[in-house]
């Protein structure tokens, strides 16, 4: 069965809004019990792409609170706390417990509690004398945000800066390394699988699949582990491959225009949690839900934006000729003489025109609310000529260069002060070798426009480093810059890695991993399972493939370019593969460039480069 994480993720909240009861065949607990829910705002992002009000309804919730605000007490009343493992979350439960707020606490922690926390819980309520409140502590392992039934993101802030910072020490780099690990070890305790895992030497990816490898060896010792379901008795090949990439693999993508629907909404409009806000026709913000209940969107996300105008016409007049059909049914005949065998006709076909009516106002509202976003699109692509920054983007990432004019054309002509910095960073990465007159007059034309160009000095540093793949040895990977610059060697190259049509390096990647043949762009990629000796790891041969399911896992920031090219790659495939795409952020360009933004001001690359030449 295809791992589908966003259900498997929703099945866990739901059996612990239940009080982690089991379910009966309807989904809900078999004695249903009022509560009340208690989380912190991390939790409340996890909920919320997945569960709607109407949900907590069904499930029992009456009433629902950050952890943080000031609440009533509310006897004779249990409370699901459902909120990270940090102290303040612990001592903020302490106060409650000790105040009587609710008759019953069930704690259900995102990852799992560490013991000094327990321990502090414990001496908290024993010495406010209300222990016996504490009905159950949970360690519930969803400390992930599932966005879409295959995509899904730690939430995990900045992690690009964090890896790539000059100044970090090695305990920081460990702290990120840990946190991400204890993110994909709550991914994989969902889904109840124990995958092989991949990874580029060197660098971030290496480090947390060493770290991962451990903590499921470690996991699996324990009698009652979480993958017992999963046993170690299932065949090799039903086991997934899970394939972890660091940011620097392919920098462009995080940086560039694309010009496909998914992408275009969430880096122009600002699509957040599934959710985002645009102008109204009629003035005013509406908001929408975009999501896998959205029929158009997940037919038309990976779309380019022309087409999918195309189809908003073509279902609004194919949405027009059936309610065109439904009133001619239910019209009767004019002028006809009036029989009995009519009535019936007409009770019938009116029996199906009340049947239809609820789709047709379901599709209808489907089709404004595209329509809407389409319209507002359009206006930022016209106003910021977004489709010419996307096709100049791809030419260059292809050809390797660009004519001058029609660069400095780009830089001076319209767009944001950020579409023109994207645009320069591309160009950058793009290159070949660097030419130093042409990069003089790009950066003369972002201060032209008085455009920090802070981000464009980091990307030009780490470029002319050049630093070759070799230099990231195991032996400085803590050295993070060192890592760092090692993409600028395989960027020059970039125009030979990619086919005509384009295809992402990381699509490329991921495609022969999962087909397990020898290719020397992976030969050199690092193995290991979990689940053998140790000293055995990375000689088997059910290493290797092929595999029908893969989790793709980006350090550093993801977006919906990567996920979208994922997707594609799984649609051409036959036999059919199953591809999940998970990140530590999902990013738009303009977030991740300000990354590197500060990325330039820790290198002293200060704003003041921005201020116009005179």
């Amino acid at each position: 069965m295809a791992l589908n994480l966003r259900q498997k993720q929703t099945e866990c909240i739901i059996r612990m809004l239940n009080l982690n009861q089991p379910l009966n065949a309807t989904g809900t607990a078999n004695e249903e019990v009022y509560k009340i829910l208690i989380y912190d705002k991390f939790c409340q992002n996890i909920l919320s792409p997945l569960i709607r009000v109407k949900d907590l309804r069904k499930h029992g919730v009456t009433l629902y609170f950050l952890i943080d605000k000031d609440r009533k007490p509310v006897h004779d009343v249990p409370a699901v706390y459902f909120v990270q493992a940090n102290q303040s979350n612990v001592q903020r439960i302490i106060a409650d417990a000790s105040r009587s707020l609710y008759d019953s606490f069930h704690l259900n922690f995102s990852s799992s509690i560490p013991r000094p926390l327990l321990e502090d819980l414990a001496s908290g309520t024993l010495s406010s004398d209300s222990i016996q409140r504490i009905a159950k502590v949970h360690d519930q392992y969803l400390e992930f945000v599932t966005l879409e039934d295959n995509l899904f993101s730690l939430a995990q802030k900045s992690s690009y800066v964090q890896l790539n910072d000059p100044s970090a020490g090695d305990r920081e780099i460990e702290e990120i390394v840990e946190r991400i690990v204890t993110g994909l070890f709550s991914v994989l305790a969902t889904l109840a699988v124990v995958p092989i895992i991949r990874c580029p030497r060197g660098g971030p990816a290496e480090m947390v699949a060493s770290a991962l490898d451990q903590r499921l060896r470690d996991h699996l010792l324990s009698k009652n582990n979480l993958f017992t379901e999963g046993g170690s008795f299932a065949s090799s090949f039903q086991r997934p491959i899970l394939c972890i990439f660091d940011r620097n693999l392919e920098l462009s993508v995080a940086v560039e225009h694309d010009f496909r629907y998914r992408p275009l909404v969430h880096d122009v409009l600002g699509l957040r949690l599934n959710r985002l806000s645009v102008q109204g026709e009629k003035g005013g913000m509406k908001s929408y839900e975009l999501d896998s209940s959205d029929p158009f969107w997940v037919a038309n996300g990976l779309l380019e934006f022309p087409e999918v105008a195309v189809e908003i016409e073509a279902q609004l007049n194919k949405y027009k000729k059936d309610v065109d059909e439904v009133n001619r049914r239910t019209g009767g005949n004019d002028g006809a003489e009036f029989d009995g065998t009519d009535l019936m006709g007409n009770t019938k076909h009116l029996m199906n025109a009340v049947n239809s009516l609820p789709e047709l106002t379901e599709r209808k509202q489907v089709i404004d609310k595209h329509t809407n976003i389409a319209t507002v699109l359009l206006s930022e692509i016209k106003e910021r000529s977004l489709d010419s920054y996307a096709k100049k983007e791809n030419d260059m990432l292809i050809k390797g260069a660009i004519d001058r004019n029609e660069l400095l054309g780009v830089l001076r002509g319209k767009g944001t002060k950020m579409d023109k910095l994207r645009f320069a960073i591309v160009y950058l990465i793009s290159l070949e070798s660097i030419n130093q007159s042409e990069v003089e007059s790009v950066e003369a034309a972002l201060k032209e426009s008085e455009v920090d160009t802070s981000a464009f000095q980091y990307v030009k540093k780490m470029k002319s480093l050049n630093v070759s793949m070799a230099s990231a040895n195991s032996a400085s990977r803590n050295n993070i810059v060192d890592w760092a610059e090692k993409i600028y060697a395989v960027t020059a190259g970039v125009k030979n890695l990619l086919s005509s049509d384009r295809q992402l390096a990381l699509t490329r990647t991921v495609e022969a991993l999962m087909e397990g043949k020898p290719n020397p762009e992976i030969d050199n990629y690092l193995v290991f399972d979990p689940r053998s000796p140790k000293s055995s790891s990375g000689s088997s041969s059910h290493l290797k493939g092929p595999f029908k399911e893969a989790i793709v896992f980006m350090i550093g920031g993801g977006n919906y370019v990567e996920y979208g090219s994922l997707q594609e790659l799984v649609q051409r495939q036959q036999p059919v593969r199953h591809v999940i795409y998970g990140t530590t952020e999902i990013l738009t360009g303009v977030e991740f460039i300000e990354q590197l933004t500060q990325l330039g001001n820790k290198m002293g690359f200060g704003s003041s480069t921005a201020a116009p030449s005179h």
